[in-house]
């Protein structure tokens, strides 16, 4: 009897690892072990999950340092059917060492030889892990390191990608590596991972000198948000050997310090405060965000990491290689992992977003002061047409922040007035008039929820941060809304943030990614499994286009709104010539007083167009107005013709593989039928009407044809059958295929009348009789 699997692993290969010792502490199996969380994809107006990916075995030298990977196939397969996708999963987890087996046959692939071979078993762990550090040049040092273990009560970097940071990243410090860059897009635990190394070395009592004692770290950053979260978060493990530079005090006891480059730099009035330690000082300094102009050569931030340039120095951030970051790649290094944010939304770690470009009649055709007109405070307004780029930057359109108010307050109440938002404004000033408008605008729930929008830039100060802390608080209702400029675009963790909004224009792809990266952490216990961005200014669609951003150019079409306020469909030709960010910005400088910009308070302006886009299972943009026009490519990719859908349709086995295909291309029948129009298509026949042209036929009209044209199939069957038979049709003509399922449909009236299941069964011949039945009645529907 051939042996299944599951069989062949329990039988032979867990027993023969065994016996290699791999279950011996400290060396561990770990069996069929999920790697990723399964990628989230759009179905219909809602996400779900693919299934995860899973290797086998995962062989553990210890519990956070795994050395190779074991595929197993069944008994009756070639071992070597295995060995490909032991190599894939290998690759991934960045491990030199892949198995592949049948239970029978065992073979091996060495990632630093590149060789293949058989094997009469497993290498015992001494045995693999020395051959790991001959083969690295892994020295006593770096692998004294590696061994030390990570803090598991934290809970935090214990996913593929941050393992393999750490551990990449642990062992080039300890192996005196000066520089060091790892890339890693915003919610994939940057922090967590700089805790984790730390924590190793720390344990380890690594240091530069060789000395028997802890390392002392720098954790620098540019705001106090990005050390204040991680210091009085997961580095509390540290305990008292934590300790923040500020108010011009250091002391020099401690072992783990965190501190702005502000409050340690010299500038023209004092000596900096970093010139209080030698040197040698520290044995490692992590510099956060890296890319924020920390490396730039002629930057006061530079002059500390030259200072203390014995230290190892860590550069994180989440933007990889541009001519903005050219500065830190030149410094730092090319990075030692990267991980992207399509990586990351294809492992499911990270939310797909819909996006939602939202264009005004103004940003569409741009705007002009009538003659002579003057703006608020007596001015003359220059006689020129400003655009998208000059809002609120040269002319503050009053009227403009309170349609996007409006638009946005019409869009939560479509969609959940309590889910989380971010607005970003261009400065102070139109974050404030943005929160006044939203709040008029909601004024129902403010008068029981006085904090639902709020404003939370430098200015508010401590009562900013108070409301920052509730606004990042996956329990807190309130604030709903904060509108800012610039204090929320980088290191503030928002799990739950649904909608990330757009008001101002933006430049730059390293700012537009930590932008979006505050809607990108998942949170499947709170319903966050994605989130919306809302464009008002052409930015998210301007740089999803861009070929240096993650994923495929954007290819969409725009709905305008007539004066009748019909749907019209333009062309992507003339979408882009109406596009905002076609055209140079004007930069018109205002007179010399104490308002900078030019501000207009009257004026009539309507929404222009809304489209809406979303990130599809291959990666590429989906129109959501189009659904059925990428529901019938989907399936046109499955069959080559309606005879061949509908020859495997009759299948039901097939039948539901076709279903599952579908649905893992993000095709839901039930909106399908909705944006089709036809709710009471049968679903193969849209399929086919959709895909193929083909004629369409409601449900009704096959329930029909089949008592008509197949009135035999009934006869064989006692009158009570042939009556829950014909009953059975009935609920399929009026709510579709799923009222097949059983035993659940004998639950529900008016076959539930006929009595329980066991006596509905008895009118068929017993429970087998009754399913053949009911899959035959099925079959029959699609002879035709």
């Amino acid at each position: 009897m051939n042996l299944s699997e599951a069989d062949t692993c329990r039988k032979f290969v867990v027993p023969l690892l065994q016996a290699a010792g791999w279950d011996d502490d400290p060396h561990s199996i770990a069996e069929q072990r999920t790697i990723t969380d399964g990628r989230i994809v759009p179905v219909g107006r809602g996400f779900i999950r693919k299934p995860p990916k899973r290797v086998d075995y995962l062989l553990r030298f210890t519990r956070d340092l795994p050395l190779a990977i074991v595929e197993a196939k069944a008994e009756y397969k070639p071992a070597l059917d295995a060995l490909q996708q032991a190599k894939q999963y290998a690759e991934m987890l960045d491990l030199k060492f892949a198995y592949a087996t049948n239970g029978q046959e065992i073979y091996e692939f060495d990632f630093f030889t590149g060789a293949e071979k058989q094997c009469s078993s497993y290498p015992r762990p001494e045995e693999l892990w020395e051959r790991y550090c001959a083969s690295s040049a892994t020295n006593p040092t770096q692998a004294g390191a590696a061994l030390a273990a990570f803090n598991h009560a934290v809970g935090q970097g214990e996913r593929y990608y941050q393992q393999i940071a750490i551990n990449r990243t642990v062992q080039a410090v300890a192996g005196g590596r000066q520089r060091l860059l790892l890339t890693m897009a915003t919610g994939t635990g940057k922090t967590a991972v700089a805790f984790q190394i730390c924590w190793k070395l720390w344990n380890a009592r690594w240091n530069r000198a060789g000395e028997y004692r802890r390392p002392k770290i720098l954790y620098l950053a540019d705001r106090n948000i990005l050390i204040d979260q991680p210091k009085d978060g997961i580095f509390a493990a540290f305990g008292d050997a934590r300790y923040k530079i500020e108010a011009g005090e250091i002391s020099q006891s401690r072992e783990i310090y965190f501190a702005i480059y502000q409050a340690i730099a010299e500038d023209e009035s004092r000596i900096g405060l970093f010139k209080v330690l030698s040197p040698s000082f520290f044995d490692l300094i992590i510099v956060d965000e890296c890319h924020r102009g920390s490396a730039a050569e002629n930057s006061a931030w530079r002059t500390i990491l030259e200072y203390f340039k014995p230290a190892a120095q860590l550069g994180m951030t989440a933007t990889p290689l541009r001519a903005e970051d050219r500065d830190t790649y030149l410094y730092f290094g090319n990075h030692i992992y990267q991980y992207s944010l399509r990586q990351g939304i294809e492992d499911g770690f990270l939310a797909p977003y819909r996006v939602h470009r939202i264009v005004t009649e103004w940003d569409a055709a741009g705007w002009r002061p009538n003659k002579d007109e003057l703006d608020r405070y007596g001015r003359p307004i220059p006689d020129e047409e400003y655009q998208t780029a000059d809002f609120e930057r040269v002319v503050a359109l009053r009227a403009r922040t309170h349609l996007i108010a409006r638009h946005l307050t019409e869009f939560l109440k479509k969609t959940d007035r309590f889910a989380k938002t971010i607005v970003f404004c261009v400065d102070q000033e139109h974050a404030s008039e943005m929160r006044h408008a939203l709040s008029n605008l909601n004024a129902d729930l403010v008068a029981d929820y006085p904090n639902y929008v709020v404003r939370i830039t430098s200015d508010e100060g401590d009562l900013g941060r108070g409301q920052l802390s509730h606004f990042q608080d996956v329990d807190t209702k309130t604030p709903a809304i904060v509108t800012t400029s610039q204090l929320l675009t980088t290191g503030v963790d928002v799990p739950t943030c649904k909608n990330v909004v757009i008001a101002r224009t933006i430049g730059s792809m390293t700012e537009f990614k930590q932008i979006i990266g505050r809607g990108t952490r998942v949170r499947d216990d709170y319903g966050k499994l994605w989130f919306n961005i809302l464009d008002y200014t052409g930015s998210a669609t301007r740089m999803f286009a861009d070929v240096q951003f993650d994923g495929d150019p954007v290819q969409v079409t725009v709905e305008e709104l007539n004066e009748e306020g019909e749907s019209e469909i333009i062309s992507e030709t003339e979408a882009a010539e109406k596009d905002v960010n076609q055209v140079s910005p004007l930069i018109i400088d205002p007179p010399e007083t104490r308002h900078r910009k030019f501000y207009v308070d009257g004026g009539e302006i309507e929404i222009a167009a809304h489209l809406v886009y979303d990130l599809n299972p291959d990666g590429k943009r989906l129109k959501v107005t189009r659904y059925t026009d990428y529901a019938a490519d989907g399936l046109r990719s499955l069959f080559p013709n309606a005879r061949k859908l509908r020859s495997e349709w009759t299948d039901a086995h097939r039948r539901s593989e076709i279903i599952t295909a579908l649905s893992d291309r993000g095709i839901d029948f039930a909106e399908l039928s909705s944006a089709a129009g036809q709710p009471e298509a049968d679903p193969l026949d849209l399929l086919c009407h959709l895909a193929f042209n083909a004629p369409l036929r409601t449900r009704r009209e096959r329930a029909q044809r089949l008592r008509t044209e197949q009135r035999a199939f009934f006869e064989q069957y006692g009158s009570e059958a042939r009556q829950i038979l014909e009953e059975l049709l009935d609920k399929y003509a009026e709510y579709g295929n799923a009222e097949f399922a059983l035993p659940d449909i004998l639950h529900v009236p008016p076959i539930s009348q006929h009595g329980t299941v066991i006596q509905i069964s008895e009118a068929f011949g017993g429970a087998e009789h009754l399913r053949k039945a009911v899959q035959d009645l099925q079959n029959l529907l699609y002879v035709n």
